[in-house]
């Protein structure tokens, strides 16, 4: 499911998962506070890192990595996972 910004920012505040999908020289560069990095090429392996009991939301630089991430959470067990698409999403309603 898409997310906006503002909800985003809401849901991390109740304790939600923020997941950055970036490569890890991108999340150098920049990240969101208390964000989780596994790339998405490294998913399929780490995904158990994450709680299932917990909504993940996932970012990447454009939104289509995460998109594949939501995918690829749901495939395995995940109920509520919220794309936001790009980062820069989280500072825009």
């Amino acid at each position: 499911m898409r997310i906006d910004g503002q909800k985003a920012r809401e849901l991390v505040i109740s304790g939600a998962q923020l997941l950055d999908v970036r490569s890890p020289f991108e999340v150098a560069e920049q990240s969101l506070p208390g964000a989780k990095n596994i790339p998405l090429n490294l998913l399929p392996k780490y995904h158990p890192l994450l709680d299932k009991g917990r909504p993940v939301i996932i970012y990447c630089r454009s939104g289509n990595r995460s998109a594949s991430a939501a995918e690829l959470l749901k495939s395995n067990g995940f109920n509520t996972v919220f794309d936001l698409g790009s980062m820069l999403n989280y500072f825009h309603c």
